[in-house]
């Protein structure tokens, strides 16, 4: 067993002063607030939970900034953008999908996510077209060598549109007929240890059919797993399942599919106010990623009407074009206020915007990722974040705006040090390995541009 005091702690209830964690085998036993330490006790300023990163597509670490020149159409989208990132795609072999993957596993860790829910559908190896384990290994072997906890949710891709059933060019470095993906997820469920678990996925509407669909979800029903599936990220996307199922994306999940607390969608960008409404209903969880969906001009996701309804809210990084859990909830506030032209949005259940954007990340990010206690509490994992409390960004601030002094002031995170399972990886604001990290990234990004 360690202990770990703190002079101030985010706990589920509220903030709370001299708080003594005891620690065995990378599980929280006791929270006592009010404590003293002991010579033999680690202390720490102050430590709050680690979030939940609820989408990665680990591989598009390598195309982040590679993307922002105009074509000459001038006419770029997601559609144009996704072009590129089958360009990328078709390069990766394990070794290079490894190094990518630290890389953006170690940013994660520096800046505050402790989890991270890899959403990914790249399951044969370029060269050789295999459809074995050895993408999902790299995956695995990225977060061991990091340390991230490690939610993998494989994810079928089996056709190319609503009325394309054969995957088309590129694609076919992600397709696997239905039977093959539930052995590749029997296997990976298999492999799972204390910080890698396994969830289930569909890439999106357009890309599975309605039957494959169906047996996803018995699948995840029976594995108890989440559930993880892209939907409505884009008004095309809305536009053709109308015309191919009569039914807008959300609206016709809700109709055909049993969605509870299991599932996560992602982006859900474009619903109606009913499909809004009816989601939240449901019990899922939505996983924002408002820097790709600013990135690639997606658009705004409903949040207060969402919010309004008792929706649950995780957030992802996504492609990677950013990775600062904090950027991810500012921007999503700063969206909405945006298109309202007022402030504060986010604050259904707090005065303090930046607390309430938090602690609905951490809740939901549990969730989305299949843990089932979050935040600082006995029984949950040990999964924190240790901040600099003397830093300039928390000067003058206490308990209740100090989480809207670390969401809303946007420069240099006051990370000191990051826990995952009781383990601290993060010293000093660097990673342990950070500097290997650095140099494997560098040698595939060199190589990922030889092979475009």
């Amino acid at each position: 067993m360690t202990s770990l005091f703190a002079r101030k702690a985010l706990l589920p209830d509220g903030w709370a002063d001299d708080v003594l964690l005891r620690i065995t085998d990378g599980m929280i036993d006791d929270v006592l607030p009010g404590a003293t330490p002991d010579d033999s006790t680690v202390a720490t300023g102050c430590i709050i939970p680690g979030l939940c990163n609820a989408h990665s597509h680990a591989f598009q670490r390598a195309l982040a900034g590679r993307t922002e020149e105009r074509s000459p159409a001038g006419r770029d989208s997601f559609w144009t953008w996704r072009e590129r990132m089958y360009e990328l795609a078709a390069t990766l072999d394990p070794d290079l999908l490894r190094a990518i993957a630290c890389q953006a596993y170690t940013e994660m860790l520096q800046s505050g996510y402790t989890t991270v829910a890899e959403f990914h559908y790249l399951h044969r190896d370029p060269a050789t077209r295999s459809a074995g384990m050895h993408m999902f290994e790299a995956l695995a072997d990225a977060a061991s060598q990091t340390g991230i906890r490690l939610t993998y949710v494989p994810v079928l891709y089996e056709r190319a549109s609503f009325h394309a059933p054969k995957p088309e060019g590129p694609q076919e470095l992600f397709a696997l007929s239905l039977e093959q993906f539930l052995e590749h997820h029997e296997e990976a469920t298999r492999r799972q240890s204390e910080k890698l678990s396994v969830g289930i996925g569909a890439h999106s509407l357009r890309a599975v059919s309605a039957s494959s669909l169906l047996s996803i979800a018995d699948a995840g029903r029976e594995a108890g797993g989440p559930v993880h599936l892209h939907i409505a990220e884009q008004q095309r996307e809305v536009d053709q399942c109308l015309a191919a199922y009569e039914r807008r994306p959300v609206r016709w999940l809700l109709e055909n599919v049993g969605i509870d607390e299991q599932w996560c969608l992602v982006h859900a960008t474009h619903m109606d106010a009913d499909e809004t409404r009816s989601l939240a209903g449901t019990g899922a969880v939505v996983c924002v990623c408002p820097s790709t969906e600013a990135n690639l001009g997606d658009g705004l996701f409903p949040l207060a009407d969402y919010l309004a309804a008792g929706g649950k809210l995780a957030i992802g990084s996504d492609s990677h074009i950013s990775i600062n859990p904090f950027e991810e909830l500012r921007w999503l506030e700063y969206g909405q206020r945006l298109a309202t032209r007022s402030r504060n949005i986010t604050s259904f259940r707090s005065a303090h915007v930046g607390r309430e954007l938090f602690e609905r990340a951490v809740e939901g990010g549990a969730q989305a990722s299949g843990q089932t206690i979050a935040g600082l509490c006995s029984g949950a994992p040990a999964d924190l974040v240790a901040l600099y409390d003397d830093d300039p960004m928390l000067t003058g601030h206490g308990d209740e705006s100090r989480l809207d002094a670390l969401v809303f002031s946007g420069y240099r995170l006051p990370i000191e040090g990051v826990m995952v399972h009781g383990e601290w990886l993060v010293a000093d604001g660097e990673h342990s390995s950070g500097a290997a990290t650095r140099d494997a990234f560098r040698a595939a990004v060199a190589a990922v541009g030889a092979n475009r």
